[in-house]
């Protein structure tokens, strides 16, 4: 009775180590099946390729950078795939993930050199695909508080002055002021 206890007892530990084991190989995997994954997305998009770009692969690249990142938080290359990331994201008309991953760079990532572009494109999306006129302006005075002396405070500034007005009112505003 005692040695078929302790067999089964020999048994759990080994099937748990065993597993421990496989997810740590899993995990090395995957870490390398999305570097040569985002290089192969890579060459299919910014190749000098005459073939016009896929959507679909465009969108799989984007998904590839932001799993990186949120498996490689400390990795120096991971702010960029997150920006990289959003501005495929953004250009697929893809408006939230895009601003989850400027989210991720402005609060994990201060010090990243494209942070006021971040900040300033986050706006952006919440005015010009998201028509959220009310966190624009949040964002878009957030940016001109933190970045006055950005190229993109100019930007900013008229982006607010024109928030929300139709095309008919700003060729009507800009007629009066002319």
């Amino acid at each position: 009775m005692k040695a078929s206890r302790l067999i089964l007892l020999f048994g759990v530990v080994a099937i748990i180590i065993s597993s421990c084991n496989n997810q740590v190989n899993q995990k090395e995997k995957q870490g390398l099946n999305l570097t040569d994954s985002i290089n192969h997305y890579e060459k299919l998009l910014f190749s000098n390729n005459s073939e016009k770009i896929k959507p679909q692969d465009a969108i799989k690249l984007a998904d590839f950078y932001q799993s990186y990142a949120l498996e490689n938080e400390d990795d120096s290359i991971t702010p960029f795939y997150l920006f990289k990331s959003a501005d495929i994201n953004m250009n697929m008309r893809r408006p939230q993930a895009a601003i989850n991953s400027f989210d991720i760079i402005l609060s994990k990532y201060p010090d990243f050199e494209k942070v006021p572009s971040a900040l300033f494109l986050k706006a952006f999306i919440y005015e010009d695909q998201l028509k959220d006129l009310k966190n624009a302006s949040k964002y878009y005075k957030l940016f001109i508080e933190k970045y006055p002396d950005s190229d993109f405070t100019d930007d900013a500034a008229i982006s607010l002055q024109y928030l929300g007005k139709t095309p008919e009112e700003l060729i009507e505003e800009f007629e009066k002021n002319n």
